[in-house]
């Protein structure tokens, strides 16, 4: 099977006006900035506490790591210089290079006690190759921790799919449903320990009803979730899927 082209022309600064950046704010209190903590609690419940290190794959803005870096030895990756400058200044105890997802080589094996990739894995051309790498990185009891959208999750019906969530972002060139996330993690050695979904946070969804009421009926869940950092949510009920997988 045939590898889909990546999109590298979008991969700039100018990404992160775009699409899912463009419509929503990265503010204190904001759902992004909720969701960076929200993370965070979950690495730090799953990964092994051995002050180890831990990579992030496509870093972003670095957030994720400025919360984690006095927990772990933290690295970041991205293929964006832009991203690279704003993990140095958001997260200054980390390392961060800009550098492709696709190849991991310039770590060594059984390096990691965690790896986070955000937002990452349908953006990669062949996703099994970076599982299988990032497998190899992981040490014995090490977590790799992915979010992912999930294409088919319940209320989808109702919206357009070439400008929703998940599909106005045209980076998106492995959009997969769970069972076959989970079937290329087990492939690789990987023990799912939670797989689930993040909320159906993006409204609207049917006609009439104020997005702001719909946010409110089927966003109220997902806050919960994140607020009380449970796993909770049923796979259909995500916009996107979380996993978290654990090398034996």
């Amino acid at each position: 099977m045939t590898s889909p082209q990546v999109p590298r022309e979008h991969y700039t600064r100018d990404y992160f006006k775009r699409w899912n950046y463009a419509d929503r704010g990265l503010g204190r209190f904001s759902m992004y900035w909720f969701a960076r903590r929200y993370y965070a609690a979950l690495v730090r419940r799953y990964a092994p506490r051995d002050g180890g290190q831990l990579l992030e794959m496509g870093c972003g803005l670095g957030h994720l790591l400025g919360l984690l870096q006095d927990d772990f030895q933290c690295v970041g990756i991205d293929l964006i210089d832009y991203s690279i400058e704003q993990t140095k200044i958001n997260a200054p105890k980390a390392e961060a290079y800009q550098m492709d997802a696709t190849d991991l080589s310039r770590f060594a094996p059984g390096t990691f006690s965690a790896v986070v990739a955000l937002h990452l894995v349908e953006h990669l051309p062949d996703p099994q190759g970076t599982l299988r790498q990032v497998y190899a990185l992981l040490k014995p009891g090490g977590i790799l921790l992915f979010a992912t959208p999930h294409p088919d999750y319940s209320l989808r019906r109702f919206k357009d799919r070439d400008t929703d969530a998940i599909g106005k972002d045209k980076t998106h060139i492995n959009v997969h449903p769970p069972r076959q996330w989970r079937a290329w993690c087990e492939q690789q050695g990987f023990v799912t320990l939670k797989h689930f979904g993040d909320g159906l946070w993006d409204v609207p969804y049917v006609p009439l009803l104020p997005k702001v009421v719909q946010f409110g009926l089927f966003g109220l869940p997902a806050l919960l979730q994140v607020l009380t950092r449970t796993t909770w949510t049923p796979l259909s009920m995500g916009v996107n899927q979380i996993a978290i997988v654990r090398k034996p």
